[in-house]
């Protein structure tokens, strides 16, 4: 995912949810709909999402260091993490409060056409949050089903903005049929309901970010796709007799670590394996250009299933 690519999907969420905030409250206020003040809180929550994945990119790009000798790249996955963490506790657990206050106490609503109004500028605008999200995706998904998207991509922003964007698309019809009905039977508890489906919504979607983005933070590895381009780099040349074993992990979205042992030919000499190594990461920074990190360890490769022969068979020259 490039960065202009992301930065450009949450500054277009962010402005829709400030607006969409703002609009959401001036509806509650004025009418006392508990799935508008929801639906307010989960826009704040998004809002602020929106800037703490800035925020994360932004300390993503600060230089290695002596305590940091890999760079700041996961920043982008904590923040993220932390983005669950505020979906599930302001937007969700929140909801879920006071859908169950207004279910004990229930009441009709005052300017019932307000909310619905509001509700409908809403979806408007949370549509074209979620065109940009979907487009800005489409570049780089790679044929991808959203749902491998979602689970496979490596840069969190996208997919994080996705979900988020969806939720809250769900969460609006589910505001707008809960006042609704609350406006044609009036009767409040239709508007507690529609509060609870929304909070539901929120924690089953900030489980979704959590479950991935942890995945991300404990570490994973290069795709399929990327492995075997990565093999075939190395393979690629004379150099290598085979791969004896090798291991990638994301340092960051964009930042692939590489870690292999290859079996070269035994009589090479040093100077000839500094270039054979220098030439394999070339190629291998080629086929995958996230592979910055590369470590190399030439070796002579032993086959196991070779039986050495019994140590009281071996003959010393010289010896009787």
């Amino acid at each position: 995912m490039s960065a202009s690519g992301g930065n450009k999907a949450i500054i277009a969420a962010f402005l829709a949810n400030t607006g969409i905030a703002i609009t959401k409250f001036i509806a509650w206020f004025f009418s006392g709909s508990s799935s508008m003040l929801a639906e307010g809180v989960h826009s704040v929550a998004d809002a602020g999402n929106q800037l703490l994945l800035l925020l994360g990119g932004r300390k993503a790009r600060k230089k290695a260091d002596k305590e940091h000798p890999f760079g700041y790249g996961r920043e982008r996955y904590v923040y993220a993490f932390v983005v669950a963490i505020i979906l599930f506790s302001v937007g969700g657990v929140f909801s879920i409060y006071e859908g169950i206050e207004k279910l004990q106490h229930p009441h009709p609503l005052d300017v019932w056409w307000l909310p619905l109004l509001v509700l409908t500028i809403a979806i408007i605008l949370e549509s074209f949050s979620l065109r940009t999200a979907v487009k800005e995706s489409n570049q780089v998904r790679a044929g991808q089903s959203w749902v491998q998207f979602i689970r496979r991509a490596k840069a969190p922003e996208l997919p994080v903005v996705l979900l988020e964007d969806v939720a809250a698309l769900l969460g609006l019809v589910f505001a707008f049929i809960g006042v609704g009905l609350t406006v044609i039977t009036g009767d409040g508890i239709f508007d507690a309901i529609g509060t609870l489906f929304i909070g539901t919504l929120l924690i089953v979607v900030a489980i979704v970010l959590g479950i991935e983005t942890k995945s991300l933070l404990v570490g994973e590895g290069a795709n399929d796709s990327d492995l075997v381009l990565i093999e075939k780099a190395i393979m690629d040349g004379p150099e290598v007799e085979r791969i004896i074993h090798m291991k990638t992990l994301y340092l960051g979205p964009d930042e692939l670590l590489v870690a292999a042992k290859l079996g070269m030919p035994a009589n090479d000499r040093l100077l000839e394996v500094a270039a054979e190594t220098n030439a394999i990461e070339s190629r291998i920074r080629a086929a995958v250009p996230a592979a910055r990190v590369i470590y190399i360890e030439p070796d002579v490769y032993v086959d196991p299933n070779i039986v050495a022969p019994p140590t009281d068979a071996i003959v010393i020259k010289g010896l009787d």
